[in-house]
C-alpha cells in the first residue's frame, strides 16, 4: 500500500467518527427527555431527529461523491468531519428538538466520510490489498465502537452535555490534523460535470444500476444492509426479552463481540481474501451472517448465543471483500460517485430499517414469536450472498 500515513489517518478518522457517535449513545434518552419534557415526546423526537440523517445522507451522497471525483478526496472529507463538528457542537448548546433535527439533518448531509474514504483507500492501494484495508477500517469502527458508549457513559455522569462536547472537540481536531497530514489521493478532474442530475441520488443510483456487474453488487449490498440494521436495531430487545439479561450483560456480550471482531479484521480478513478470492470470500461471509441471523432467530439458551456471536464474527469477512470487489470493478476517475450512490443506499437503510425491524418486533410479541424479524433478516442475507454468487467476476 502506498501513502501509510495517509491510511493511518484515514483510520484514525473512522476510528473518531465512531468514537464521536458512541459517546453520544448513552446520553441522547436523557438529554432528549431534558429539551421535550416527557419521555414518550423524547422518544417520538429522538426516532424523527435519527432518522433525519439517514434521509439526507441518502439525498447528498451521491452528490458528495461527484465533489470527490471532481475537486478531489481531501477538501471533501475535512469539510464532513467539520460538519460533524458542528453537529455535536449544535447538541450541546441548543435548547429546542426542532434546533436539534436542523444540526443533525446538516451532519446526515455532511456524512461523506465513509465515502471518501472508500474512495480513497481505492485511490492509494492495489487492488489485491483492499480487502485488507477495507478490512483496518472495520476494525477502526469496531474500536471506536467499543470505546465511545463507555466513555460516554462516563462524560454523562459529569453532565448530560459533556459527551457532545467531547464529540465535537475529536471532530476538529481531527479535521485539523488532517489539514496538516493528508495528501490528496487523487487530484480533482474539473471535466467531471456536476448538474442537478449529478444531485439527483436516484439518477445516482439508476446509473449504478445500468451497469450489469454494479448493480448486482449494489443490490447485493443493499440487502446486506436492511439484514445488518435489522440485526443492530434489534439484537439487544432480543435478548433481553429472551433470556431477562441485564445492561451490563448486553454491553458485556457486544464488547466482547466487537473485539473479537476488530481482532479478526484486523490480522485475518487480508489473508482470507487473497487465499479465497474476493467473490468466494464475500459470498461466505454473507452466507455466514445469514446462517448467525437464522440461528439467532431460534437460539434458546445463552450460550449459542456467545457460540453464533463467534460464527457473526467470521462472516465479517464479506463485507471487505465485497467492497474490494466494488472499488475493482469501479474506474479510478468515478470511484467518489459510484461510492456515493452506494452509500446513499446504506443510507436508506439507516433511515429506514430501525423504524421497521422494532415494529415488526413488538408485533410478534402477540404471537410470541420475537425471533420473527431475525428470521426475516437471514432471508435477506442469504438471498444477498446468492445475488454475489450470481454475479460474474470482470473487470469492469
Amino acid at each position: 500500500m502506498r501513502r501509510a500515513p495517509a491510511l493511518s489517518f484515514l483510520l484514525v478518522t473512522v476510528f473518531v467518527d465512531m468514537l464521536g457517535l458512541g459517546l453520544i449513545v448513552p446520553i441522547v434518552p436523557a438529554l432528549m427527555t431534558a429539551i421535550a419534557g416527557t419521555a414518550a415526546d423524547a422518544a417520538r423526537w429522538s426516532g424523527i431527529i435519527g432518522s433525519s440523517y439517514g434521509v439526507l445522507q441518502f439525498l447528498s451522497s451521491p452528490l458528495l461523491g461527484r465533489l470527490a471525483d471532481r475537486y478531489g478526496r481531501r477538501p471533501v472529507l475535512l469539510l464532513s468531519l467539520l460538519g460533524l463538528g458542528v453537529d455535536y457542537l449544535g447538541h450541546a448548546v441548543t435548547p429546542a428538538a426542532a434546533l436539534l433535527l436542523l444540526f443533525h439533518g446538516l451532519a446526515g448531509a455532511c456524512a461523506g466520510t465513509n465515502t471518501v474514504v472508500n474512495a480513497y483507500i481505492a485511490d492509494v492501494t492495489p487492488a489485491p490489498d483492499r480487502a485488507r484495508a477495507y478490512g483496518l477500517v472495520g476494525s477502526a469502527f469496531g474500536l471506536g465502537f467499543i470505546a465511545g458508549p463507555t466513555l460516554g457513559g462516563l462524560l454523562g455522569g459529569v453532565d448530560v452535555r459533556l459527551p457532545f462536547y467531547a464529540a465535537a472537540a475529536l471532530a476538529f481536531a481531527n479535521a485539523a490534523y488532517g489539514w496538516f497530514v493528508l495528501p490528496e489521493s487523487r487530484p480533482g478532474d474539473r471535466r467531471t460535470p456536476l448538474s442537478l442530475r449529478a444531485a439527483n441520488p436516484l439518477a445516482a443510483l439508476a446509473d449504478v444500476l445500468r451497469r450489469p456487474v454494479l448493480s448486482r453488487l449494489a443490490v447485493a449490498r443493499f440487502l446486506a444492509d436492511l439484514a445488518r440494521m435489522t440485526s443492530q436495531a434489534s439484537w439487544t430487545f432480543l435478548v433481553t426479552y429472551r433470556f431477562a439479561w441485564s445492561t451490563a450483560h448486553v454491553g458485556l456480550v457486544m464488547a466482547a463481540g466487537a473485539l473479537a471482531g476488530v481482532a479478526f479484521q484486523a490480522r485475518l480478513v487480508g489473508p482470507v481474501v487473497r487465499r479465497l478470492g474476493e467473490k468466494r470470500a464475500a459470498v461466505l461471509g454473507g452466507a455466514l451472517g445469514s446462517a448467525t441471523l437464522a440461528g439467532t432467530a431460534f437460539v434458546t439458551v445463552p450460550a449459542g448465543v456467545y457460540v453464533l456471536q463467534a460464527v457473526g464474527v467470521l462472516g465479517a469477512v464479506g463485507s471487505a471483500a465485497a467492497q474490494a470487489w466494488l472499488s475493482r470493478v469501479t474506474g479510478p476517475d468515478e470511484q467518489g460517485t459510484v461510492q456515493g450512490a452506494v452509500s446513499g443506499i446504506g443510507a436508506i437503510a439507516e433511515a429506514a430499517v430501525p423504524v421497521a425491524a422494532l415494529a415488526v418486533f413488538a408485533w410478534s410479541l402477540a404471537f410470541r414469536m420475537p425471533g420473527l424479524v431475525y428470521a426475516l433478516a437471514a432471508v435477506l442475507a442469504a438471498v444477498s450472498a446468492l445475488v454475489l454468487a450470481s454475479t460474474a467476476e470482470v473487470a469492469r
